[in-house]
């Protein structure tokens, strides 16, 4: 089978999308598949019309025999490959990450609006870019074979606001790969190594870490250090492994890879309540409001006493939940074979309406 991966970023670009883009590039190529993978590269010099059109020639010259075409977001990628698809009259799947509207939209406004409430309330006040993000990346939706969620969170948000067909959505949940030796912290380091993106809400979080720091200080307890450097991602994990805590609270995160890299390593962790993946990290989630700096100052304190920080990394380390990249891979795959090939009763309808 020859398959095509369309993501708007891949290594050494930082993401979700572009770990996912690889790792399934490399799976698949170990089972034999022929994968070519469409990315942006040079095409992001140029102004955001051309590099899209440039980005559809690329789909075209990468995917013309391509078997399954799987697409990594809802936007960039998604609609130049749509569109080449369309003109190939080739299906595709379309595997959600984030999304691309409310993510512009807080970045344009610095409205730190839920993502569970954007599409309730905002329709009214969106620029024409993000019009025609909405306009546009519903149609990538619509128009695909099949649409792969990460969470279910997300699918009944998304199938509400773009008016999807639910028996055309899939959920596939993200990577947490096997567990890693556990190791003891070294100093007492929150790690919130993110994009610095408004909705990941780092200045209130910088904010309440001060506050923190200043109380500890006052009760004469050892001081705590917060850490927003990124890293490529073996050396992420390494010293996501060494860290006293990892810290997420941003205002809507669908289905974290920071959270699942801390449930493989061991590490406890503060989460925004604001996400999709409670069913699997449950009571190991020290929960956070993410509009409410004294409920983020309170849940540091908390956790920087050593015992409450021992509870939780307990916790942590009995979490179960494994997905590995070759599930994923083959859990693609045999949803691809299911569109590919019609059921005996959908050929037998088929010729009953033509009968008639």
């Amino acid at each position: 089978m020859n398959i095509l991966i369309a993501s708007g970023i891949y290594p050494p670009d930082i993401g979700g999308p572009a770990q996912y883009a690889r790792n399934l590039y490399e799976t698949w190529r170990k089972q034999g598949y022929q994968v070519k993978v469409a990315a942006y590269r040079w095409e992001r010099a140029f102004p955001a019309f051309i590099r899209h059109i440039l980005y559809f020639l690329k789909i075209i010259r990468k995917g013309w025999n391509a078997d399954l075409v799987i697409v990594l977001d809802t936007w960039s990628a998604a609609v130049p490959a749509m569109l080449a698809c369309k003109l190939l009259r080739k299906r595709y799947i379309v595997r959600t990450g984030g999304d691309s509207l409310w993510e512009t939209y807080t970045e344009r406004t610095g409205d730190m609006i839920l993502f569970k409430d954007f599409y309730a309330s905002k329709h009214g006040k969106l620029s024409f870019k993000e019009n025609l993000i909405f306009k546009w990346g519903g149609a990538s939706l619509r128009n695909a074979a099949i649409v792969i969620f990460s969470t279910e969170w997300q699918r009944k948000i998304f199938e509400k606001a773009y008016s999807l067909d639910a028996n055309k959505s899939r959920i596939v949940e993200n990577y947490c790969g096997e567990k890693l030796e556990p190791t003891e912290p070294e100093g007492r380091v929150f790690m919130a190594g993110t994009r610095q993106l408004k909705w990941k809400n780092h200045e209130l979080l910088k904010e309440a870490f001060e506050e923190a720091r200043a109380e500890l200080k006052k009760r004469g307890l050892p001081d705590i250090e917060l850490d927003t450097s990124k890293a490529v991602y073996d050396n992420f994990i390494e010293r996501m492994r060494r860290a006293y805590a990892v810290i997420l609270v941003s205002i809507g995160d669908i289905s974290p890879n920071m959270i699942f890299d801390a449930v493989r390593t061991g590490t406890p962790f503060i989460l925004t309540r604001e996400n999709g993946i409670m069913h699997r990290v449950k009571d190991a989630a020290v929960l956070v409001d993410p509009k409410d700096k004294r409920d983020i100052v309170e849940k540091i304190l908390w956790i920087a006493d050593p015992a409450n920080r021992k509870l939780q990394a307990e916790k942590v380390r009995r979490l179960s939940f494994l997905h590995t990249w070759q599930e994923i891979a083959d859990e693609i795959v045999k949803i691809n074979n299911s569109i590919s090939r019609p059921s005996l009763l959908s050929i037998r309808n088929a010729k009953r309406r033509n009968q008639n």
